[in-house]
């Protein structure tokens, strides 16, 4: 191997094979954004356990994976319907905590003090209304937005139709400004 990074298709095959070191390559390749779907699904807990477990699922239906198909969306689903499964259990909404959205800095010059506080406090109001969200609004806005997913790999990461995604999407950015102008005191859309 000169040095080269190996592809996914190269590490799944080698994994599939029984080479243990080749997927805990691709769990480590996959776990940050692995850790922020659950979150996004699952933000008040067991988000870790739902990666491990996912991981370990994963594992253990790697021989059904076809290489020719992405392995990022097949894993998220595996990771999304995990912490789904431990969100229902827990029987508790949610509030949406996405670590990713606190991580990320527009631009890379250092904000005024009077910036930072404005910026912190549109982030603030933001997931306060995207908490006001259902969860399927937040799931849907979440893997758009917070963790880049294309429409694509949303659908296939939620298991829903592309169209499905690009509707709820639609809706659910509707119900987050309605949910925005409420807060702001603004008028809101019927």
């Amino acid at each position: 191997m000169e040095g080269r990074p190996l592809e996914d298709v190269e590490l799944i095959e080698r994994a599939q094979s029984g080479e243990v070191m080749a997927y805990e390559e691709l769990v480590r390749r996959y776990q940050d954004v692995a850790v922020r779907t659950a979150h996004v699904i699952s933000p008040d807990g067991d988000a870790e356990d739902a990666v491990q477990e996912a991981f370990v699922k994963a594992y253990a239906a790697l021989s059904r994976f076809r290489v020719e198909a992405p392995f990022r969306p097949w894993l998220l689903r595996i990771v999304a319907n995990e912490a789904r499964n431990r969100r229902r259990s827990a029987g508790r909404r949610a509030g949406l905590a996405l670590r990713a959205a606190e991580d990320r800095r527009p631009g890379d010059a250092a904000p005024s003090p009077e910036s930072a506080v404005l910026a912190d406090e549109t982030r603030r109001a933001l997931l306060a209304a995207i908490n006001g969200l259902r969860d399927e609004d937040r799931e849907i806005i979440g893997a758009r937005y917070f963790l880049d997913l294309s429409e694509a790999e949303a659908a296939e990461t939620l298991g829903l139709p592309r169209g499905t995604v690009k509707s709820r999407l639609s809706r659910a950015l509707v119900r987050l400004r309605e949910q925005l102008a409420a807060a702001n005191g603004g008028p809101t859309r019927g």
